[in-house]
């Protein structure tokens, strides 16, 4: 479904999924953006997933957005915006209560999620991202991080796997270069670990040690249990052979099948 109301391409689209058939009342809503290091990858990849956690009962919608490099971070946390307005003016429909929604994603995903949840309750964030939030922080019961892109300054660290490129990939062009943020602040604007305090709603954690941005997830969950946030975590070592980064999109694997029981129960504790 179009989130934006104007019949745009498949970049600004969501599917919807609850369970068969429909319980009586109304059930949590899990919103999911997928990862692909912002540049790629699709809602798509992401069907099997999505459909495991409907069947468990809850309503799940899964959302695309605009990719860099044509577009910038701003232009993919409108996206996730607008589906946030989609689902709380729509969501009842399908049998979602807009009053109990959890965000979540894998990788870049994650990220976008994690800041979207932060626009909820640091108004300076949402005025850099020229964001009003389509929902209320109340109605986010909980955030779920899967190998997310949590702590951007692992970036800045000698020798780390992915390049600064993506960061400046995700910065503004147009305007007047002057007026441009240097790389460390413009990375603090789309670092999560930067945003989300004490007013973070409860957060499910899931990575490894073979997850890229293993030390960016642990530097997130000290950071978010320094601010007194109900955090759960399921932490793999270098001796789970299936746990390479986004490892929980694939059902095959014990691991995954493991994170989405903890997952299921996750939602069903903070959205009850």
């Amino acid at each position: 479904m179009d989130f934006t109301g104007h019949g745009v391409s498949a970049a600004q689209r969501l599917d919807v999924m609850a369970p068969d058939p429909a319980p009586h009342g109304l059930l949590p809503v899990y919103v999911y953006f997928h990862g692909g290091g912002w540049t790629s990858g699709d809602k798509a990849a992401l069907t099997k997933y999505c459909a495991s956690q409907a069947a468990a009962g809850m309503v799940v919608v899964n959302v695309n957005y605009r990719k860099a490099p044509r577009f910038h971070l701003g232009h993919v946390l409108q996206d996730a915006n607008a589906a946030l307005g989609w689902v709380r003016h729509n969501i009842e429909r399908f049998g979602g209560d807009p009053l109990r929604v959890v965000l979540g994603g894998d990788s870049a995903g994650g990220q976008v999620a994690a800041l979207i949840t932060a626009a909820t309750f640091r108004p300076l964030l949402a005025r850099h991202y020229d964001l009003a939030p389509a929902l209320p922080a109340a109605h986010l019961r909980g955030l779920v991080q899967h190998c997310s892109v949590a702590d951007f300054s692992v970036f800045f660290d000698p020798g780390f796997v992915l390049s600064l490129n993506f960061i400046r990939m995700l910065i503004p062009t147009g305007g007047d270069a002057k007026d441009r943020l240097p790389l460390r602040e413009a990375a603090h604007y789309m670092s999560p670990i930067e945003w989300l305090d004490s007013r973070c709603p409860p957060v499910f954690i899931t990575t490894s040690e073979r997850d890229f941005f293993y030390t960016a997830n642990l530097n997130l969950i000290a950071s978010l249990e320094r601010h007194g946030v109900v955090v759960e975590k399921m932490v793999y070592g270098w001796n789970s052979p299936n746990t390479e980064h986004t490892w929980q999109q694939n059902f095959r694997f014990p691991e995954s099948q493991e994170v989405y029981r903890r997952l299921q129960s996750f939602v069903s504790k903070v959205a009850h």
